[in-house]
């Protein structure tokens, strides 16, 4: 099942339903395919989302662990000219490495120190080059890719409501944590993702412009709002910053290693102590 929300002009949202995505992520067979993902934006029959997993997709941090979205729930409702989604996402998923063809790697202090790594990486911009080039080394040496695998007892559930209005452009996006467990979760994060082959502009309400490389993998944003643009299609997507909540803006663009295709991501976060 597949939801449709249109927007202006030739623009449109598409709320895939579990395995229902067509976009490039999943015809290229990338591990993100698994994925429940959020409101894909579309501009006719262009996919804009590319590897992205959309506006409004729930993660869960445990510590440096993170649990993704396995499959949702959806309804939709509609009043005038506002539509309003309803998605429970469970959050059941832990991401892990593999040798194509294998069963994934089950270390628990490889996946500590993956974690860490991962961690510095992002607190540390001076080291986001070199860490990333070790990773891809790594990778290619030992042949492994990313999976994603049960979590097990780290399993969760966020519901999110989303509210479109078409004809304004706008998406407002309610999350309730109030299913979340009492222990464990030390973070909710709510990613925007769309692609970075089309979104390569980065502006926010300070006047500051960035393009390509410069905008950076995950920088805190300090302005009031921001925005991804896509040049090209003359669209842009913004966000504000919430009380409470960090906003976070990043573009990541990984060239294709052998064996694993992939399709980059531009993706500002938000991210709030959870409850």
């Amino acid at each position: 099942m597949s939801l449709v929300a249109p927007l202006f002009d030739r623009l449109w949202l598409e709320l895939a339903g579990d395995g229902d995505r067509d976009g490039a992520g999943a015809a290229a067979g990338f591990a993100t395919g698994r994925l429940a993902g959020g409101l894909l934006l579309r501009d006719g029959d262009r996919d804009l989302a590319e590897e992205g997993v959309g506006f409004g997709v729930p993660i869960l941090k445990r510590g440096l662990e993170t649990i993704f979205p396995g499959r949702m729930d959806v309804s939709q409702r509609e009043t005038g000219g506002e539509r309003t989604i309803t998605a429970t996402f469970h959050l059941n998923l832990v991401e892990r490495l593999a040798a194509p063809g294998s069963r994934s790697l089950s270390s628990p202090a490889l996946y500590t120190a993956k974690n860490a790594l991962a961690a510095l990486h992002r607190r540390a911009p001076v080291l986001r080059a070199p860490l990333t080039g070790l990773s891809s080394a790594l990778r290619r040496s030992f042949g492994l890719v990313t999976t994603f695998e049960e979590a097990g007892e780290g399993a969760a559930a966020l519901t999110l409501t989303y509210t479109v209005v078409g004809a304004r452009g706008s998406l407002l996006v309610a999350v309730d944590a109030t299913a979340l467990p009492a222990d464990g979760a030390t973070t909710v994060v709510v990613m925007n993702e769309q692609g970075a082959h089309a979104f390569d502009g980065y502006r926010d309400v300070s006047g500051r412009m960035l393009r390509g490389a410069a905008i950076g993998t995950w920088d805190e944003v300090t302005a009031p709002a921001a925005s991804f643009v896509c040049d090209e299609r003359r669209v842009a997507f913004s966000l504000g910053r919430v009380a409470g909540a960090r906003l976070y803006r990043g573009r990541e663009l990984i060239e294709r290693l052998p064996g694993r295709d992939r399709t980059p991501t531009s993706a500002p976060a938000k991210t709030a102590a959870a409850p």
